[in-house]
């Protein structure tokens, strides 16, 4: 779920809603020897193929097919679409920073509310919740799935070159805000002059703004980031560390980034629950043991997560109903959690569950994966996202590369994501 949802372009984002019909292969729902065909549609491996045979099982008059694409293909697709009346699979996955987008088109999807989601409500994380229903209180997009809440990813053996506490629960307290963050990447850099402190700037941004309660956009959908003082606040903050060399100015998963996490060039490294198995395989089993986990400054946070929603196009929408209700319960999220994907749930009784608290990595130096980053995602707050959140962000996290290449400095970089901003808002 989460090891390509943070592979998104500016190009893919910006064709989200795409209101071009164009045509589109078929969704798949049929009949086949009198039973009902639905189809599942998801971006990667989200651990489903065991709970769709489950699932067969106890429907023996229903197929379930499995639709599996690339990120940002997967949700052109769907815009797409959405858009022809035509195509999309019965139950479709949504990534977080997507439902903004597809808010603008949300009477093209059946409202789940409907087919009893609503009771459910009180199985969901309160912020989780407010995503799915896009913050009304009688529509229901998605059910929510995984969550990607955040904690920090540290080298243990970086931090006792520089003579920093290398146990986690000491290097949690390092950090309480993010100025202490930066102030600690200060005291490393002057003892480690041969690495950098994170890996790039624009992890960190993301990493806080999505600790707001209004970030670009306020609860009327208005545009804030000229003057949200958290905007301000968040760039100019990570902006001038990069400045002072504490960034290894690396692109997020490109060659480069698995390159310098398996060189060992940062120190730290925003970590949300499923970026653990992109730095895993980054950095290969030679480097198991000194990588540890601590909590994220700020207190909680969340980056990452998806929602199983349902196309009105749907030939069957009562059964997908049904279904992507099965694939998003308790039993459900644990089997996943449990299983290859490992995914974080989203239900507090099974963030709650003994098995999922006790879960640890050895790779990590054996952390407590489970309480970590289940504290981290029950401490979260919900983070507002305006229907052009992408089109607001994405000047920011370019403003800030600019940095990292010393082509600007923190103020011309704030000034230029300023005016771009504006202008993807025109």
């Amino acid at each position: 779920m989460g090891r390509t949802r943070a592979r998104r372009t500016a190009a893919a984002l910006a064709a989200a809603v795409a209101l071009v019909a164009v045509p589109a292969c078929g969704s798949g729902a049929g009949e086949s020897g009198g039973k009902i065909t639905l189809t599942v549609a998801t971006f990667s491996d989200f651990g489903y193929k065991p709970l769709i045979e489950e699932y067969r099982k106890s429907h023996p008059d229903i197929v379930v097919k499995e639709r599996i694409s690339q990120f940002d293909q997967h949700h052109n697709q769907l815009s797409t679409q959405i858009a022809s009346g035509s195509g999309a699979a019965d139950v479709v996955a949504i990534e977080e920073g997507y439902l903004p987008k597809f808010r603008s088109v949300k009477d093209k999807f059946t409202n789940l509310a409907d087919h009893g989601a609503a009771e459910r409500k009180s199985e969901y994380l309160g912020w989780k919740w407010e995503q799915g229903t896009l913050g009304t209180s009688d529509f229901v997009m998605g059910y929510g799935t995984d969550v990607g809440s955040l904690a920090i990813c540290y080298r243990k053996d970086l931090f006792a070159q520089a003579g920093l506490p290398t146990e986690r629960d000491a290097v949690g307290k390092l950090w309480p805000t993010w100025d202490d963050y930066f102030a600690t990447g200060e005291t490393f850099r002057a003892k480690v002059k041969d690495k950098a402190w994170f890996d790039s700037s624009g992890n960190i941004f993301t990493a806080m703004m999505n600790q707001t309660r209004y970030g670009f956009f306020d609860a009327d959908d208005a545009y804030i980031g000229r003057t949200n003082p958290k905007v301000g606040e968040f760039f100019r903050a990570t902006a001038d560390a990069t400045a002072d060399q504490q960034s290894a100015n690396l692109q997020p998963f490109s060659q480069q980034w698995n390159a310098g996490i398996k060189q060992g060039r940062m120190a730290t490294m925003t970590c949300p629950a499923w970026m653990t198995g992109q730095i895993k395989t980054a950095a290969g089993e030679a480097a198991a043991g000194k990588w540890d986990i601590a909590t994220v400054p700020g207190g909680g946070g969340n980056w990452g997560g998806s929602f199983l929603a349902v196309p009105k196009q749907s030939k069957h929408v009562k059964e997908a109903a049904e279904l992507a209700d099965f694939l998003t319960s308790a039993a459900s999220q644990k089997k996943i959690f449990t299983g290859p994907v490992g995914a974080l749930p989203s239900l507090v009784s099974v963030l709650d569950d003994p098995e999922v608290q006790g879960a640890a990595q050895p790779f990590f130096s054996d952390a407590p994966t489970g309480k970590i980053f289940a504290a981290s995602a029950k401490s979260l707050q919900p983070n507002y996202r305006g229907t052009k959140d992408q089109q607001a962000r994405i000047p920011f996290g370019n403003a800030l590369q600019l940095v990292e290449q010393g082509k600007a400095d923190p103020q011309e970089a704030w000034d230029k994501a300023l005016s771009e901003a504006d202008k993807n808002l025109r």
